[in-house]
């Protein structure tokens, strides 16, 4: 099975970095802005004043920065608080941000409430598939500067829109439980599946001595190391290098970076492969925590000088996924905020 992943992942990968971008995160030349502002617009011109009051924030409020990927009390516009076509309208926001298999993966962690509603014998939680919520920091524009977020249990996508034309998407967070679904119509669902069986082929494919360096822990973390911090420094740089990577084994650790920056659009996806692929090969670590064998506990990490990649399967009998990708200087578009004022005053 690993060999079809590997093939349409590697293909995905290679049609994703033909054409090259106008700059790092510059995606003036495209409409992906326009839409994602058109789509917000009319998601939030279909609200009550009492709705839209839950929704939008000011942008500079410190609820920007207040994710997480836990059930708890949120601020925001849920789904289940939304009328029919207020959700079809939700939802068709919630496209322009994410890929279609982002959108999937989305959609389906959603979906995994239900199941968590069958199969738990308690149920203090309230699992919810409409406990999502929908938050707005500004008012979205196709030339302004404001961003958005999407979350819930397992689910927090955070974007912000500078000045019209950059864009970040940082933190990321999905997350699965139960990693496999294992009974009910849904049986045999995996939403993560990739995240896992491309990096467990990688650390698998490793000689003995390449082993030594990227399993840094026996044990692996109950969690992600970073949790929901609402900024990141880089971690110890454990694990093994790029730079001592076979160019097959090279190929694979692009393939499974390649799933976490398929998420998004395609020309931010692009875009970020670009950046990963300009950190050289002695910047560039993957590293294994727990057991190589499925259905044991197991973590692993992927960073380089400007990013994170954090994935953890150790709960519920390591049946329970949680992923995170990483900006160290730019979760919530701090850095492109700070670039953008700075040439802002400049012009002055």
């Amino acid at each position: 099975m690993f060999d079809t992943i590997k093939k349409i992942t590697l293909l995905s990968l290679a049609s994703a970095m033909v054409a090259p971008s106008a700059g790092a995160d510059d995606i003036g030349s495209t409409t992906l802005v326009r839409q994602m502002a058109d789509a917000a617009q009319t998601l939030l011109a279909s609200l009550a004043p009492e709705q839209r009051k839950k929704a939008i924030f000011p942008f500079d409020d410190t609820e920007r920065f207040d994710w997480h990927y836990v059930p708890r009390g949120r601020s925001g516009l849920p789904l289940k608080a939304l009328n029919e076509e207020q959700r079809r309208l939700a939802h068709r926001f919630l496209e322009t941000g994410l890929s279609d298999e982002g959108y999937w993966k989305a959609t389906s962690i959603m979906e995994l409430e239900r199941v968590l509603r069958e199969i738990e014998t308690w149920n203090w939680l309230g699992r919810d598939p409409e406990n999502y919520y929908f938050s707005f920091f500004g008012e979205p524009s196709e030339a302004g500067t404001w961003g958005w977020r999407v979350e819930g249990h397992h689910l927090s996508l955070n974007v912000t829109v500078v000045a019209g034309r950059l864009l970040a998407d940082a933190p990321r967070f999905l997350g699965a439980n139960p990693a496999e679904v294992r009974s009910g119509a849904l049986a045999g669902t995996r939403v993560l599946r990739k995240e896992e069986d491309l990096a467990r082929a990688l650390v698998r494919s490793l000689d003995d001595g390449q082993r030594r360096k990227a399993v840094f822990r026996d044990g692996a973390f109950r969690d992600i190391v970073t949790g929901s911090s609402r900024a990141v420094e880089p971690l110890k740089p454990d694990g093994i290098r790029a730079f001592d990577l076979t160019k097959t084994q090279k190929e694979r650790l692009m393939a499974l970076i390649y799933v976490y920056a398929a998420a998004m659009p395609a020309d931010i996806a692009r875009q970020r492969m670009e950046r990963v692929q300009k950190t050289g090969d002695g910047d560039l670590y993957f590293g294994w925590a727990g057991s190589l064998a499925p259905g044991e506990p197991h973590y692993y990490r992927i960073q380089g000088l400007d990013f994170l990649i954090e994935y953890d399967n150790v709960q519920n009998e390591a049946n329970h996924i949680h992923t995170v990708w990483r900006d160290f200087d730019g979760d919530f578009g701090r850095d492109l905020l700070r670039d953008h004022y700075r040439e802002a005053h400049a012009s002055d």
